[in-house]
């Protein structure tokens, strides 16, 4: 099996790599910059730009699967989101399509919802109230992955990332942590899925509350928990601050008005 994994050398990349890499399995790495000399057993390079429709054409030669993570992970103006976020994965998409690819797993994330409350339980599949560009950009990537499920009949999994750190850095991250190892059991489970799916990127976590029932209708079953942290965390950063109104939001600082379009341009974001 190859799988084309796109943001190679980004944070879930660099995560994901010795965590998926499995005998008999191709992992073909792509990103604007990766480091060649680095490249372990069962590792392909290629550097390149996801916007570039030659370059994956390429990358996609060969290819059974492709786990797309690249893009701006952060926000960005909304040129930058459109150009990269947006068109670069309709570019994943269609050359995928073309190159007769079955299964495309998405990085989505928490931030297409960034703005309903934390309250209460979050179901599968809640609908789209983005916090920021970078939440639009991922609402349109998940509407893509419907569209070429729907049209062309591609297996998509869209995996809303909670947060994927080796541990959770702060009281928010409790309820919306991704443990490394439990990134890699959701994306083994969402390479074969079939169909069309959006599913919650989050362990098993105690303060969690988010939905884990469509990924464990694909076979993803996770084993970690940020209780583990809980006390650490807690006890270093102290009682949170009443008047942050962020908070209450799944967003959380993304929902700040610091982000606002008037303010990225104004600090030269």
């Amino acid at each position: 099996m190859r799988i084309l994994m796109t943001g190679a050398a980004g944070g879930m990349g660099t995560l994901l790599r010795p965590r998926l890499a499995r005998e008999g399995r191709v992992l073909r790495l792509l990103d604007i910059e990766l480091d060649r000399t680095d490249l372990g057993p069962g590792e392909e390079a290629v550097i390149g730009d996801i916007t570039d429709a030659g370059t994956m054409a390429a990358a996609m030669d060969g290819v059974d699967a492709v786990l797309h993570l690249g893009g701006h992970s952060r926000e960005k103006p909304w040129a930058d989101i459109l150009e990269v976020n947006i068109n670069g994965t309709c570019v994943v998409l269609e050359t995928a399509r073309k190159a007769g690819v079955r299964h495309a797993v998405l990085a989505s994330s928490n931030h297409t919802v960034g703005f309903h409350p934390r309250a209460g339980r979050v179901p599968d599949y809640l609908f789209p109230r983005p916090d920021t560009y970078y939440g639009v950009g991922k609402v349109a990537l998940e509407a893509l992955g419907s569209l070429y499920h729907d049209r062309y009949g591609m297996a998509v999994t869209c995996l809303r990332i909670g947060s994927c750190y080796e541990r959770p850095h702060d009281d928010r991250m409790l309820s919306t942590w991704l443990s490394p190892d439990d990134c890699a059991r959701l994306v083994e489970a969402s390479l074969t899925a079939e169909g069309f799916h959006i599913v919650w990127g989050v362990s098993a976590n105690t303060r969690g509350g988010w939905s884990l029932e469509e990924g464990r209708a694909i076979g993803y079953e996770p084993r970690d928990d940020s209780e583990v942290f809980a006390a650490e965390i807690l006890a270093a950063q102290g009682e949170p601050d009443p008047a942050d109104t962020t908070r209450g939001l799944i967003g959380g600082s993304f929902c700040d008005r610091d982000l606002d379009a008037d303010n990225l341009l104004k600090n030269g974001k």
